[in-house]
């Protein structure tokens, strides 16, 4: 007893002492090469952004690809991770919706930036945005600043960067704290504070662990082990074998698009693969989410199916139909969207011509287990 009160006088670990020192450490430096590789994955997200809106403004050859510009562009990177065109549109947005980012650039970063820009002013931003550039690259991942830009609002979207740093929620709380409408709640409340403290009473903190197994940063390092598939990597995958399934069904699907990119009132929206039905004279829009099913997919398919009623249709067209596909590691739910049809007999007609449900879900389970290694 005395030996070890001597030897911890003497500033010796002892064998406890020993474990934790490791521990603290090993928790310390992950945590630190966590967040360098999040913050060089997120520039690099913010700097192709700000590569597509140069070459937009200024680009010599611009005029020769028009709106096809990120169509070919995803075709040029297909061997770079997450470059499709849905998350090159993202990465633009992103920029454009904190130009401020430009003024936390470290001098190795700043160097990237397009030739016109090295002067460093790029864009304006509110004040209240500019101040939290740095927390903002620095305690959120990228996968968190995806859920931020798709807010349209800039109040609300500067509430949850705010709420989302000052509770350090995971990218799971923020998701759920967004589709309570937290924001919207916290306007109409009278006491806002206790509504705070019950928002963060009992969320899911973010952890440097769940962070490093972020897929973002698991396809920006080149690491692709089957277990951590990303969610893009593997819907892509789906998409493609869903795409063969349809046309191989026979049931008269003419394939047409895939991430048919339309506009809705100022937002761009993709849709993941449409075909037109030789049959039923009629597009045909499939949706694929990689999670349960909510009534916000079959909304948002809804409103795509709406979309292309009014803009698309020509003489002869029948309404379109929607199929919403949501499945998760063991399980497939398949819906259809017809547009607001009442005729039933039509709608029996249009089911007659279209894959069972059940056909469609065993597909897609099947696809599942064997692209994540289970079958």
């Amino acid at each position: 007893m005395k030996k070890t009160e001597s030897n911890k006088a003497a500033g010796q670990l002892d064998f406890n002492q020993l474990v934790a020192a490791i521990r603290y450490a090993d928790a310390e430096l992950s945590a630190q090469a966590s967040r360098a590789v999040n913050i060089s994955l997120t520039l690099r997200n913010w700097l192709i952004g700000c590569y597509i809106a140069e070459y937009e403004l200024n680009g010599a050859d611009r005029a020769a690809y028009g709106e096809k510009v990120l169509s070919e562009l995803s075709c040029r990177l297909n061997d770079i991770s997450n470059c499709n065109r849905r998350q090159l549109y993202r990465y633009l947005r992103f920029y454009r919706l904190y130009p401020h980012i430009v003024a936390t650039l470290s001098p190795q970063f700043k160097r990237l930036l397009p030739v016109s820009l090295h002067s460093g002013k790029v864009g304006t931003a509110s004040p209240q945005s500019e101040h939290q550039s740095l927390p903002l690259l620095e305690r959120l991942f990228y996968s968190h600043i995806e859920q931020l830009v798709a807010i349209e609002e800039a109040t609300k979207r500067t509430f949850y960067e705010v709420e989302c740093i000052r509770g350090n929620w995971s990218v799971r709380e923020l998701k759920r704290q967004i589709n309570s409408l937290y924001y919207e709640r916290s306007g109409l409340s009278l006491d806002k504070k206790k509504l705070s403290e019950l928002a963060h009473l009992n969320d899911e903190h973010a952890s440097p662990k769940l962070a490093i197994r972020d897929p973002y940063i698991f396809e920006f390092l080149g690491l692709k082990p089957r277990e951590v598939m990303s969610e893009s990597h593997l819907e892509e995958q789906l998409i493609d074998k869903l795409e063969e399934f349809l046309l191989e069904l026979g049931h008269g699907f003419c394939f047409e698009a895939c991430q048919k990119r339309i506009l809705i009132g100022g937002e761009h929206f993709f849709i993941d693969l449409v075909f037109y039905h030789r049959i039923l004279k009629c597009h045909v829009l499939v949706e694929l989410k990689l999670e349960p099913f909510n009534h916000e997919n079959i909304g948002q398919l809804n409103t795509y199916v709406n979309w292309y009623k009014q803009n698309m249709m020509i003489e002869g067209d029948n309404s379109p139909i929607g199929i919403l596909l949501c499945t998760d590691k063991n399980h497939a739910l398949a819906e259809y969207a017809l547009a607001g049809m009442d005729n039933h007999l039509f709608i029996s007609k249009y089911l007659l011509e279209l894959p069972k449900k059940e056909e469609m879900q065993r597909f897609m389970e099947t696809q599942i287990k064997k692209l994540a290694g289970t079958e």
